[in-house]
């Protein structure tokens, strides 16, 4: 968690934590690193939209 592409500081932590996921995934299965990482992004943030944070503006 605390070595992850530039590109996803910008994420909110779980949906960051779902990114780096699903781009060692992908890296696993030898894609190129920059394309699995837009991908990881992209893919990341359809899942927050779909499984929001319960814990999310419980201030």
């Amino acid at each position: 968690m605390q070595r992850y592409p530039v590109s996803m500081r910008h994420l909110p932590e779980l949906t960051r934590l779902k990114a780096i996921e699903i781009a060692n995934a992908l890296l696993g299965e030898g894609m190129e690193e920059g394309r699995a990482i837009r991908i990881a992004i992209a893919k990341a943030k359809e899942w927050a939209r779909r499984h929001p944070d319960p814990l999310a503006g419980a201030d």
